[in-house]
């Protein structure tokens, strides 16, 4: 007589997973839960938390110029950094897409700055930057340019951009890696078609290669734009937000609430804000590829 099979005991997977979760809610869960708390209190980090209710909320959005001045800081600094870092990435992608000696050492080349610490890049443009011999001003000036010489990271109208232009190339390699990987997903038998019928590289580009890397670009977009607004300490490294705000970003913002001005509560509903906007934001994103590219 066949012996009947004894069913797996499914209980011991959730001993197996426990841990994780715990990890989850200690580190993740119950911090959110508690920044949520505390948005609701007027707190300066000592004493015991005042219930406000959403007073935070409604002065930030009726009362708070600063707020939105960084609001908007943040997000032409988003939309610059996305637009550029996301076109960068998928040229360097589509040339060394092959896998070659000479593309593995360039990609290699251009991952390489991603590994590096935030505060280690911004003290390499710190240098760059610099008005007096900064490399970037001494060039211009060599070339019979002085009137593009600029204090880049002093002056108000240059520094947002001086930044956002740091973090391209900070992070321009991690995304071609990215590309790379979906771009040599794509069938090769649809170039070798597209070449029989006769299409020209732009037309290969148009048909084959941009409408097969849209997944790929959804994916590069919202992770950009979420980089975008955790560039705290790119950003604070180089400029401390200043001159008058016009470099900071809503990372920058509830570091100096919370920390220079003591007001933890009003921070923490400006941390909440700043996840808000992020969602709205990538999720527009991913609506607008969605219903103009069907992806």
């Amino acid at each position: 007589m066949q012996k009947k099979k004894s069913r797996p005991d499914h209980r011991v997977y959730y001993w197996m997973i426990l841990p994780a979760i715990f990890i989850y809610a200690a580190l993740y869960l119950y911090p959110a839960i508690s920044n949520l708390r505390y948005s609701l209190t007027r707190w300066d980090g000592i004493g015991t938390p005042k219930f406000v209710g959403l007073h935070n909320f409604t002065n930030m959005l009726t009362n708070d110029d600063l707020f939105f001045k960084v609001l908007g800081n943040n997000v032409r600094f988003s939309l610059l950094v996305v637009t550029l870092q996301t076109a960068f990435a998928l040229f360097f992608a589509i040339f060394l897409v092959k896998n070659t000696r000479t593309t593995i050492f360039l990609r290699t080349l251009y991952f390489f700055p991603t590994i590096l610490s935030s505060v280690s890049v911004a003290m390499i443009w710190l240098f760059l930057y610099d008005p007096n011999f900064g490399a970037i001003n001494v060039g211009l000036k060599k070339f019979g340019l002085n009137s593009f010489a600029l204090n880049w990271l002093g002056s108000e109208n240059s520094a947002l951009y001086a930044i956002a232009f740091t973090q391209i190339w900070f992070h321009t390699g991690q995304m071609m890696v990215i590309y790379i990987a979906g771009l040599q997903q794509i069938p090769l038998e649809l170039y070798e078609a597209a070449e029989v019928d006769g299409a020209s590289k732009w037309q290969q580009f148009k048909s084959v290669t941009w409408p097969m890397a849209l997944p790929t670009t959804a994916v590069v977009i919202a992770y950009t734009t979420i980089q975008s607004f955790r560039a705290f300490d790119l950003v604070y490294a180089m400029t401390q937000g200043g001159p008058n705000n016009s470099s900071s970003i809503l990372a920058t913002l509830i570091y100096l609430t919370a920390f220079n001005e003591f007001r933890l509560g009003y921070a923490a509903a400006q941390s909440i804000l700043m996840v808000i906007t992020i969602v709205i934001l990538t999720l527009v994103q991913r609506r607008v590829i969605r219903t103009k590219y069907g992806v």
